[in-house]
């Protein structure tokens, strides 16, 4: 068993290679011990669509049953509805796993896991893969139980969404997680529906789950210009990120969606946290609108955490995972993120264009990603990286390194979730951004970085 699937966040990791059976079994046993031993016995359970999933989730259920907790096996379902699992009153669970490769590619799977509203993440991941490798685990017999939580959701959504006047949307699904709930709620409420790729396919036949990648939203950009729709919405492999596309073509990547929701939710004085990779867009806006900007590190289980502490109405990061918490749980769910742009739109006669016209223009790259060989090759990189740009520019290190330049800024950190070099950068015009990107650029490369000739 490999230590590096055990990342900040979550469990993740190829599956055959990193993820199996085995190690599903293994991590019930562990988190179903460290449940019990905390006086907890209920937890929640499910998986999205891809084909290693049923498998996973199998072995995952066997081992929590052994450690004696009491499953509510949820089935197929986004993420978010996974997180639901700890706030309706239908259900009463201490915990919930959702077993999924969020927006990786298809031989990439997962775990996700959440102990009293709250992500699992960081020391307590170590925790567990310390309890497993000691094989730490305790023995009783539990119960298990189906549950079809879709309707609860369904009828909470429509007590806190209202859609006015009908707009046309049309919803990328990926062939991914989303394709089970989006559809029939979206066109349960007042919605000129349109869809794409909303067939289930765990082979992701069309694009990889990720709407960040540009590539990845090509087709969805094409459908709303010729078919005219006032938006579009892409969501990634377990529907809790989000990226869109206004009638105009252009995408509205979720550092400027926080903005375009911020006139309608921040008051005076109110923390708005987001990740090191948004743009100076975002923190303008959160400012006139009297607003406290609060930069914090990436990942959705860190921004969550923070938001708890910060009491935030609002949160987001660059990769799609926007958090409200005004009228809603505080959780990341693209679905509901979704209508809340709809609702947005419909109630107040609003233009997507004429909202993302209004929102401060910098220029910037998108999340530029780039292969290490493995997670240890990308530390060593990453640690040259450091030792250089710091003795060369002032910088934040929050997360990685962000670089304070002249006109603008640029960020160099590792993912959590792969062998991978991120980088964005962003000026205050294009010939700035383009001097920017290049020398950043030329010294990863330098360092052995590998970087695409088309970047």
């Amino acid at each position: 068993m490999q230590n590096n699937i055990f990342r900040e966040y979550d469990i993740r990791g190829i599956v055959g290679k990193e993820i199996d059976d085995s190690l599903a079994l293994k991590i019930g046993r562990g988190f179903g011990t460290y449940l019990v031993r905390n006086n907890k016995k209920s937890i929640a359970i499910s998986g999205d669509v891809r084909t290693s999933t049923d498998s996973l989730l199998k072995h995952l259920e066997q081992g929590l049953i052994m450690s004696g907790l009491n499953i509510i096996n949820l089935g197929k379902l986004p993420t978010p509805l996974n997180y639901y699992s700890m706030h309706t009153d239908k259900i009463k669970v201490d915990g919930a796993i959702q077993i999924t490769g969020s927006h990786n590619p298809a031989n990439y799977n997962g775990f996700k896991i959440t102990y009293n509203k709250k992500p699992f993440y960081g020391e307590d991941i170590q925790l567990l893969y310390n309890m497993i490798i000691a094989e730490d685990f305790d023995s009783s017999e539990g119960t298990k139980k189906s549950y079809n939580i879709i309707d609860d959701y369904f009828d909470m959504i429509h007590s806190k969404i209202k859609i006015d006047n009908k707009i046309k949307v049309v919803i990328d699904c990926g062939n991914a997680a989303g394709c089970i709930v989006a559809p029939k709620l979206y066109k349960s409420f007042n919605i000129d529906l349109h869809e794409l790729y909303c067939n289930i396919d765990g082979s992701f036949p069309n694009h990889h789950p990720d709407p960040t990648v540009d590539s990845n939203i090509i087709d969805l950009r094409n459908y709303v210009l010729n078919e005219k729709c006032d938006i579009g919405i892409a969501f990634d492999g377990d529907a809790d990120r989000i990226v869109a596309i206004d009638r105009k073509g252009r995408i509205i990547r979720p550092d400027i969606l926080m903005a375009i929701f911020l006139p309608y939710i921040v008051s005076k004085g109110d923390s708005i946290v987001y990740d090191v990779k948004c743009s100076k867009s975002l923190e303008d806006t959160i400012l006139k609108y009297d607003g406290k900007p609060l930069m914090w590190k990436t990942g959705h289980s860190l921004i969550k955490n923070k938001m708890q502490e910060e009491n935030a109405k609002l949160g987001g990061e660059m990769s799609g995972h926007l958090f409200f918490a005004d009228d809603y749980f505080g959780y990341d769910d693209a679905i509901y993120v979704g209508l809340r742009l709809i609702e947005l739109l419909s109630s107040k006669n609003l233009d997507s264009s004429s909202l993302l016209d209004k929102i401060p223009k910098y220029y910037s790259t998108p999340e530029l990603r780039f292969d290490c060989e493995s997670d240890e090759h990308k530390k060593e990189v990453m640690n040259k990286i450091f030792k250089y740009f710091s003795s060369k520019f002032e910088y934040s290190d929050i997360d990685g390194i962000r670089l304070k330049l002249d006109d603008g800024w640029g960020l160099i950190r590792v993912s959590n979730t792969q062998p991978v070099i991120v980088f964005r950068a962003e000026a205050g015009t294009n010939e700035k951004l383009l001097e920017y990107k290049s020398m950043i650029l030329d010294k990863l490369i330098s360092f052995g970085v590998n970087i695409n000739e088309e970047i």
